[in-house]
């Protein structure tokens, strides 16, 4: 038996990429619809693969929405025989963009035939649980905002679901609108605004098209004030502004400088001219 990995098969004859792709589903679901839509055939779509492709769902979760998705009518996991004369399997997942019935998927797989090529699916996604509010991201605390606001773009409109791989690459690109004073909310709405009706090729290069088109301006710094130190006019000494009148230091403006300070006398001196003033009241006459 061949390893399993339910390569992705793209079923028959389905609608055209429009707008309106996957906006009967839950946030959640609708999200890796497009993820899922927009990989190759062939490639692995496990739910160990589509937890490692995008930033936001672990393995549990993508259980969860795969079989939400066959309920939907989105997919059904198929093991084929390699020929009659060879023993091997492989397991596939056929999916369709366009949601199908029971029967519709029952004659697909059974006899090849695919009837109407506009039948929808009579599953409903009654029993998809919406996302729940307080879901964490499938990333580790060291995630920068860049990257988180480029995840988010595929929960906002699910034409723009990015893969993992795809978020890093963006992510210089993001980081420079936040760096320019653009918010997360600002980033989502320019991102998701306008797209085309008719859905978006590749997410990754309508997103980078877009980052650099719509690359916001720097935003000037304001200039820090300059740091002053006001001087005389005439000598340049330094000055504090209110010592300076006219711009001009005392010195400079004549006015009376003030008397310098007597010296102080030492105890000593102080003792000795006491002593003589004694001696000369006791000496002078009438005394």
């Amino acid at each position: 038996m061949a390893a399993p990995g339910y390569g992705k098969q793209s079923a028959p004859e389905q609608l055209p990429r429009s707008a309106a792709d996957f906006s009967h589903l839950p946030a959640r679901e609708a999200y890796l619809a497009s993820l899922i839509d927009h990989l190759p055939d062939g490639a692995a779509m496990d739910v160990k693969t589509l937890a490692v492709l995008q930033p936001h769902y672990g393995q549990m979760a993508c259980r969860t929405v795969l079989n939400n998705l066959s309920t939907a009518g989105h997919l059904r996991r198929v093991r084929e025989r390699i020929s009659s004369k060879d023993c091997r399997w492989v397991f596939r997942t056929y999916f369709s963009r366009t949601p199908r019935s029971d029967a519709w998927w029952t004659r697909f797989i059974t006899t090849g035939a695919t009837g109407a090529a506009g039948e929808m699916g009579e599953a409903s996604t009654s029993g998809a649980p919406d996302p729940p509010k307080g879901r964490t991201l499938n990333r580790t605390s060291s995630t920068s905002a860049a990257y988180a606001a480029l995840a988010g773009l595929g929960l906002a409109d699910a034409r723009l679901a990015l893969s993992a791989a795809d978020c890093a690459a963006l992510e210089p690109l993001a980081a420079e609108w936040l760096a320019r004073g653009t918010t997360p909310a600002l980033f989502t709405t320019a991102l998701t605004a306008g797209l085309p009706p008719d859905g978006v090729h590749s997410p990754v290069a309508f997103t980078r098209r877009r980052l650099l088109d719509k690359m916001p301006p720097e935003r000037q710094r304001p200039e820090p004030p300059a740091t002053r130190i006001t001087e005389c006019t005439d000598c340049r000494t330094p000055c504090r502004p209110h010592a300076l009148l006219g711009g001009l230091c005392r010195a400079c403006r004549g006015a009376p400088k003030a008397p310098p300070p007597r010296p102080r006398l030492s105890p000593a001196a102080v003792r000795a001219h006491a002593a003589r003033a004694r001696q000369a009241m006791i000496s002078s006459p009438g005394s």
